[in-house]
């Protein structure tokens, strides 16, 4: 999860407690800095969707640090949910009618199962669209920038040989993304009418062309 002392799973990141641990997805701490990517890449940028769901209890935590952001920008930020697959098309064609001019897709296992879906919508609405699930640009969103979830899977397997060696995992504590990328569908980018400035480019770690 990416706030796991907000989410009430565990008291503090240094010790959990209780006899939960693991890694946190860092997610929490990317929302301004998804706002800023947007308002870096689309021209005069005033009002910017942000689609959460609520039944994920990182996202309120995401959703106040790109508030924040936004207040210090100048940007107003119109929010829109969706629990399920169904929803998620009326939640981008209800901030299409809000005349948005960029869509954060905050990420999400419901969001992230749906990245084609999400992806193909806003372009067809017009709407550039950054994700911080990292494939999401993969799959034809405009940006994402976010960790790899893979790298997580695999150094869990320190937790348990740690916790299969004796360790109470309440004492072990939470660890952090180390590493974020940041990746650029510049396909997709063309498709909706936007130019990503070279500085943008060249803090790619990977441009898809």
């Amino acid at each position: 999860v990416g706030d796991p002392v907000g989410s009430g799973f565990v008291t503090s990141l240094a010790r959990p407690g209780g006899n939960i641990t693991g890694l946190s997805d860092l997610s929490s701490d990317l929302g301004s800095k998804l706002l800023d990517l947007l308002v870096g890449v689309v021209p005069r940028l005033s009002r910017v969707g942000v689609l959460t769901n609520p039944g994920n209890s990182s996202h309120g935590t995401i959703l106040v640090s790109i508030q924040s952001a936004a207040s210090s920008m100048g940007v107003t930020i119109v929010h829109v949910t969706a629990r399920s697959a169904d929803e998620i098309n009326g939640a981008l064609s209800k901030l299409a009618r809000e005349k948005v001019g960029a869509v954060i897709a905050t990420a999400d296992p419901l969001f992230n199962a749906h990245t084609h879906r999400i992806a193909e919508s806003a372009v067809r609405l017009r709407m550039p669209t950054i994700s911080g699930y990292l494939p999401f640009a993969e799959d034809g969103g405009m940006m994402s920038y976010g960790p790899d979830f893979s790298e997580n899977f695999r150094r869990a397997a320190t937790y348990v040989d740690k916790i299969l060696k004796g360790a109470n995992p309440g004492d072990l504590p939470i660890e952090q993304v180390t590493r974020v990328s940041l990746m650029v569908n510049l396909k997709s980018a063309q498709s909706l009418g936007v130019t990503v400035p070279q500085s943008i480019l060249l803090r790619a770690d990977r441009v898809i062309e």
